[in-house]
């Protein structure tokens, strides 16, 4: 299923110039699971003249319209005397920067994440400000709320203070805090807040395995039939969309005039009963004690690369109510969550990958290096 651009919300007057050459967009951490599809929604977007995808490593990939730069936002040498110079020169003249650029791995070493997760992040701000961009774009998470309800839907003003024990939500609220008191210092940039749940597309089926599964997983013989049963856990009830849906509500923002925060996420809420469905297996009931317990000890082992914190977070996420997005970026999702899960498992039985770093379907050396180098180590 392709979605067309033109037959989409607007989100209100357009950012682009009247016979202008088409905006020119930024998009930093533009080759992994959500950059590689908002690259491709806006290079399909006639209000965009260029597309610049920033990623630390270049791909081989050449969609339309795009042109490559290197810079890892990670590294302190990225920032000078308290200036994001060679960022700031990369988004001189932009429209509007795209930030999705983000380390899932390694749990294991929190510092790592954080120096590029969150110092990364600001140095992106900075660099933004400096270049006098007029948009900024900002990948936050359902992950940046506080726990909340199960049973109903939230709206944007739900507290975004995260779980604190959990190093993704940690990083996360601490943006939002930290685009708080940006938005005060820079009241002329305009800036958005994208809220999405878990995203899944099938190109990013090998990395996700790779970074939440671990080595040990036969994606291959995950289908129905194949998978007897799907524990059903007390609270765990999730909200999923296809990347390529969340792309879109990217691209409404970049070329529309709206501004603040916006949850994503398509129906149905996805628990062990849509799972069930999806793999023709049965559902067996399960307490939350020994399943956590067995996942901590993988991960203390170094066996699994998911966090048990991260797990007890996914418990106690809220669940968000999209109505802001549909209304002011006149967005709605093409594929519906259930629809989004099975294209994640069909990318797992198929090994599905493209021509990126992050997406690659296998690493070179496959997963003796993934053990080699550490069980949830970023490649």
């Amino acid at each position: 299923m392709t979605p067309d651009p033109s037959t989409e919300g607007t989100g209100g007057t357009s950012a682009a110039g009247a016979g202008g050459a088409g905006l020119r967009v930024v998009v930093v951490g533009a080759t992994g699971n959500a950059g590689t599809s908002v690259v491709r929604a806006l290079a399909d977007d006639p209000q965009v003249g260029s597309v610049l995808g920033v990623a630390r490593r270049t791909p081989g990939w050449s969609p339309p319209k795009t042109t490559w730069a290197s810079a890892d936002v990670g590294r302190e040498d990225a920032q000078r005397d308290g200036r994001s110079d060679g960022l700031t020169r990369l988004f001189r003249g932009a429209d509007a920067v795209v930030h999705l650029a983000w380390l899932f791995q390694p749990t294991h070493r929190p510092t790592t994440t954080w120096r590029t997760n969150v110092l990364g992040s600001l140095r992106v701000f900075a660099a933004a400000a400096e270049a006098g961009v007029p948009a900024l774009v900002h990948a936050s998470s359902v992950g940046a709320y506080s726990p909340g309800p199960k049973d109903r839907q939230v709206d944007e003003s739900w507290p975004t203070h995260g779980w604190p024990e959990a190093a993704y939500c940690r990083e996360k609220s601490y943006l939002e805090r930290a685009l708080d008191s940006f938005e005060l210092d820079h009241p002329d940039i305009r800036v958005v807040r994208m809220r999405p749940g878990f995203l899944f597309k099938e190109e990013a089926a090998s990395e996700q395995r790779r970074l939440f599964a671990g080595p040990f997983l036969p994606q291959r013989l995950v289908r129905p039939g194949l998978v007897p049963l799907v524990p059903g856990l007390p609270g765990l009830r999730m909200q999923t969309l296809h990347t390529d849906d969340a792309a879109q509500a990217y691209r409404l923002a970049v070329t529309g005039t709206a501004r603040g925060a916006f949850n994503l996420a398509a129906d149905p809420v996805v628990d062990a009963d849509v799972l069930a469905g999806l793999l023709d297996a049965r559902v067996v009931r399960m307490p939350l004690r020994p399943v956590r317990t067995a996942l901590a000890a993988g991960w203390h082992s170094h066996l699994l690369p998911a966090s048990p914190h991260l797990f007890d977070a996914v418990l106690r996420l809220p669940l968000m109510d999209t109505g802001r997005a549909r209304r002011e970026l006149g967005w709605t999702p093409r594929w519906t969550a259930d629809e989004a899960v099975a294209a994640f498992l069909g990318g797992l039985r198929n090994v599905a990958g493209t021509d990126t770093p992050p997406l690659r379907h296998k690493l070179r050396g496959g997963r003796l290096r993934e053990l080699r180098t550490g069980v949830g180590e970023h490649p």
